[in-house]
């Protein structure tokens, strides 16, 4: 296996640095301010004329569409040119995102025809259109066979009725991909079907946001006799189960990517802090107990990131079962920047816990990521049964 990233994908991340570092931090106070004064609101965190003015500097720079087919308009370089691509913009807190989010581009690549191709696929790939994915329901969030929203087909048409919940971004999306059971089939698997919804279609309602620890500020959405036609649907009946899993385990690797690189900024913080700080005398770098913080940061962030940059190779590569590696990158990702983030505020002290410094900011924000897109208990469940079913798998 080659460990040294190809040429394009080091220029890409190089870009991306010097964007992040130019452009993104210098607004991180701004967005720690009005983060603290939302409140209940859904207000945006990057005001409107900023995220416009943010993007059209990053379309500048040829940073749009990293992992888009060239068909639709983009640059296909791939997941694990995408992820350096997270990785490098979660240096900051902004909560800055290139379009188009992969996990959702994967699901409609995968599945869209026809006229959806171009209603919404391909103003999704350019950056046109945004897209939430409705899945969680009040009884059914780790669990996606227990969804009891249903679809149901009479004189041509489809109805769909339910509720879903802790929805990112139903507002701002222009459509939404709903997950539903179509009425009459059994098997959970093979009644589990994707509908494409406009936002403002009839009978759709979305309430909230949810009030929640750190920037996450989820809806809820329901369907009352909601009438869509065979045009909506997505992929076909019952095709959904499949493709879902797999894009769940992109939604796991972006989140994976964040995490490590908001470990990354809280690492270079401690190193600088370390070098410049001075107690009862002596430089905090001098310090064993310091030594070993950073020791112990840097190491679970390199691990980390190499089973990133693995599950990121091995999509590249088309393989279909990442479940494992997805639920693994989840759990070690999530927990390791709490871990980082933690001794990072502990090194700083009182600074640490302030609003001067983004890291009481951080620490809120990735509690969130240990219970979203799964906690890690169901994950660890997962890799368990797995293995106790299958024994090892092939290095």
């Amino acid at each position: 296996m080659d460990f040294e990233l190809p040429e394009v994908t080091r220029m890409v991340r190089d870009t991306v640095k010097r964007f992040v570092t130019n452009e993104l931090i210098p607004h991180e106070a701004l967005i720690i301010r009005r983060e603290a004064e939302r409140g209940y609101t859904d207000d945006p965190l990057i005001p409107p004329d900023l995220e416009k003015s943010l993007q059209d500097k990053a379309k500048a720079l040829g940073l749009w569409g990293v992992d888009v087919p060239e068909a639709f308009g983009g640059q296909d370089l791939g997941m694990l040119t995408k992820c350096i691509v997270i990785e490098q913009i979660k240096n900051t807190i902004l909560p800055f995102v290139l379009p188009p989010e992969s996990p959702n581009l994967f699901l409609l690549s995968q599945l869209c025809k026809g006229a959806q191709i171009d209603r919404y696929l391909v103003p999704y790939a350019k950056g046109e259109k945004r897209s939430c994915l409705a899945l969680s329901e009040p009884g059914a969030g780790s669990d996606a066979g227990a969804i009891k929203t249903r679809a149901t087909r009479k004189n041509g048409k489809w109805y769909l009725n339910g509720n879903k919940t802790w929805i990112s971004n139903a507002r701002r999306a222009d459509f939404m991909i709903v997950l539903a059971k179509v009425e009459g089939i059994e098997n959970q698997k093979a009644a589990m079907t994707a509908f494409l919804v406009d936002k403002d279609t009839p009978g759709v309602t979305i309430t909230g946001p949810i009030p929640m620890i750190g920037e996450h500020a989820p809806y809820s959405i329901f369907f009352d006799n909601v009438e869509l036609t065979d045009e909506n649907v997505l992929g076909g009946i019952g095709e959904a189960f499949t493709p879902l899993k797999k894009r769940l385990g992109v939604r796991r690797l972006d989140i994976a990517s964040r995490c490590v690189g908001l470990a990354t900024r809280c690492l270079n913080m401690m190193i600088e802090q370390a070098n410049s700080r001075s107690t009862f005398g002596q430089l905090l770098a001098d310090r064993q107990t310091i030594q070993f913080w950073i020791a112990d940061s840097y190491q679970e962030l390199e691990m980390v990131r190499q089973l990133v940059y693995k599950l990121a190779w091995r999509i590249d590569k088309g393989e279909s079962d990442i479940r494992m590696d997805g639920a693994m990158v989840k759990i070690q990702s999530t927990e390791m920047i709490g871990r980082v983030v933690d001794r990072a505020i502990q090194l700083f002290g009182g600074m640490g816990l302030s609003k001067d410094l983004p890291l009481e900011y951080i620490a809120r924000q990735v509690r969130v990521l240990r219970v979203v897109e799964g906690p890690s208990e169901v994950h660890r469940w997962t890799i368990g049964r797995d293995l106790l079913k299958n024994g090892l798998p092939e290095s």
